[in-house]
């Protein structure tokens, strides 16, 4: 026990001697080494999107397709709209409440679905059944909202990935390697000299004292000589 602590002991004063810029470029490799694992082991994810319009009737007001246009894209993700989808989508409703999310436009009546997946295929079934299922319930409802939502684009197979490559991932591990080693250099305590001084390498040469000199006592003056013979 005592041989592993001395050990132990030693490797971190044999770190501490490294210099600056070798304990950066060692924290930035291992930095770019976790982050290159972290985007190879993880699988790539993929998103497809549907747009759906909101169409108001002819004696409506244009105004209330915008307003009513907001209000679908909030509920998209409910429960009530996600247990209608899963059939067509194939997944549970636990699944379509993590890779579903909707977002609307605040200038145009226009509701946009998307759902990501590690399958291209099924992330576009998922996008598009829920929002089959979404312009069902809006449209029985049309006759007191007077406001159709209607499918306007269907999703497609994407055919890209829209998760982080493993390159960026590596980049910003290697990043943040090096940028945590430089606060822990500027941290940690610095050593010091046998005169207290702080710093690593030798202490200056302190000047030696210079002896303190007796005042220098004027002589008699040359008239109070005279005057004394």
């Amino acid at each position: 026990m005592g041989g592993s602590g001395r050990s132990v002991r030693s490797s971190l004063a044999r770190v501490r001697r490294l210099p600056s810029w070798a304990v950066l470029a060692a924290g930035a490799l291992a930095g770019g080494l976790f982050g290159a694992a972290y985007g190879w082991l993880t699988p790539p994810a993929y998103t497809a999107t549907s747009y759906l319009v909101a169409v108001p009737a002819k004696k409506a007001e244009a105004n209330s397709a915008l307003g009513f246009a907001q209000a679908y894209g909030r509920v998209a993700t409910q429960p009530a709209v996600l247990a209608g989808a899963q059939q067509q989508a194939g997944v549970p409703v636990r699944t379509l409440q993590r890779a579903v999310r909707a977002e609307t436009s605040p200038d145009a009546p226009m509701v946009a679905v998307s759902a990501t997946s590690a399958r291209p295929a099924r992330a576009a079934d998922m996008a598009n059944a829920v929002a089959r299922a979404l312009a069902a319930q809006a449209n029985a409802a049309e006759d007191s909202t007077q406001v159709r939502l209607v499918q306007f684009s269907r999703a497609v197979r994407p055919t890209e990935p829209t998760s982080t490559s493993t390159q960026v991932t590596a980049l910003v591990g290697a990043s943040a390697g090096g940028l945590l080693c430089g606060l822990a250099l500027l941290a940690r305590p610095r050593r010091t000299g046998t005169d207290g001084t702080a710093g690593d390498g030798p202490a200056p040469a302190l000047a030696r004292p210079v002896p303190a000199t007796a005042p220098a006592v004027p002589g008699p003056a040359a008239g109070d000589a005279r005057g004394e013979r």
